[in-house]
């Protein structure tokens, strides 16, 4: 009965957050992936545009062949609903696919529910470098409000603005020349730490699934303050100096070794927190043991970011910060949602156990995933 109880207040936290992918919304993205061009992606729910969930509904799921003639006559108007200037210069989108948005019939009609298709276009740029804005005219047929980013993948930067009901046109993104660049050494040191610190963050929360499990496998070998500090203090420090180690180029290992390693690493973890659920020294020297390969994984995802050479130890440290905060905002996430029952007899049968098993399932895909990817 316990655990039923446990398993519906899981199911009453998590409702509101399912209730909240109904938000209206359109999305611009348009991405500097090369020199002389960008990549634009549109995200568009089409019932406004189409006039009924009906007939979205319709073109969603009709033959090719009449998809095609369709959009003939829709890419145009999506096109003059968002509009991309450069200065003075409007952008010609040429049209490059459509996929239509997954959703049951019910969820097409149900005029609650957002069903975003998706557009993509390619955009060749003008020999100016005036800036970059979107410009949603009077009675454009998109639903509010659009999220406009401007992405720089070979930065890994991200910039959103959003354009809310009543404003025809975006705040200016900048660049210049041709080849947009980013140069972190043109920054403060106060801006350099906090981007980074950002960066770090957002490689744990939400872009680290496999670091988020390592975590929530120390998590569930008992909710203990002793437990979760030893351990993530060692995890910390391990990954820490081989993030170091490796970005001064000192060690590094390549990422046919390091992948699978951080996935099977996973699965050890929590399959002894079922087998062997007790925190002394072979635990700690384990969990520092993964904590270097972890510190591994994190340098290679640094290796595509440019780092400032004036402030470079800011900026590391920075992300290792960053990284670190994403750990404790996981640990946070999890004790939210069950460290109430931690004093609990059956907490370790009805909760740790099965969480832990989960995780090492998880884990054990990965890793022979990981393993076939790069051995293969």
């Amino acid at each position: 009965m316990r655990r039923w109880l446990v398993f519906a207040s899981f199911i009453l936290c998590v409702s509101p957050l399912v209730g909240a992918h109904t938000m209206m919304m359109t999305q611009v993205l348009v991405s500097f992936g090369q020199p002389d061009a960008v990549d634009v992606k549109i995200d568009v729910d089409l019932t406004l545009l189409l006039g009924s969930p009906e007939r979205y509904y319709e073109v969603a799921t009709e033959s090719p062949e009449r998809q095609k003639k369709d959009l003939e006559r829709i890419v145009p108007k999506v096109t003059e609903n968002l509009q991309l200037f450069v200065g003075q210069q409007r952008l010609q989108l040429v049209f490059r696919g459509f996929s239509a948005a997954k959703a049951q019939q019910a969820d097409y009609l149900d005029a609650s529910m957002s069903k975003l298709s998706t557009l993509t276009f390619v955009a060749a740029l003008p020999a100016g470098a005036g800036p970059l804005k979107l410009v949603v005219p009077f009675g454009a047929e998109v639903d509010y409000p659009v999220a406009y980013t401007v992405q720089i993948p070979s930065a890994h930067l991200s910039v959103t603005r959003w354009v809310e009901e009543g404003v025809h046109e975006s705040d200016p993104f900048v660049w210049a020349g041709k080849v947009l660049t980013f140069n972190p050494d043109a920054l403060p040191w106060p801006r350099q730490l906090a981007l980074y610190l950002r960066l770090g963050f957002r490689h744990i929360v939400p872009e680290g699934a496999d670091h988020i499990l390592f975590v929530l496998g120390l998590f569930f070998l008992g909710i203990t303050w002793r437990k979760l500090l030893s351990q993530t203090t060692v995890f910390t420090v391990a990954h820490a100096t081989t993030l170091f180690l490796s970005t001064y180029g000192i060690f590094s290992l390549p990422s046919r070794y390091v992948e699978p390693a951080i996935a099977l690493s996973i699965a050890f973890i929590a399959i002894e927190n079922v087998i062997k659920p007790r925190l002394g020294p072979g635990r700690l020297a384990i969990v520092f043991g993964f904590g270097l390969v972890h510190g591994l994984g994190f340098a290679s995802s640094l290796s595509d970011i440019p780092f400032p050479k004036t402030d470079f130890i800011v900026a590391l440290l920075g992300f290792n910060f960053g990284v670190d905060l994403g750990q404790l905002f996981v640990i946070a996430l999890a004790f939210l949602a069950v460290g109430g029952f931690r004093n609990r007899p059956w907490f370790r049968r009805g909760i740790a156990i099965p969480c832990s098993l989960a995780i090492a399932a998880v884990g054990l895909f990965w890793g022979i995933q990981r393993i076939f990817h790069y051995w293969t």
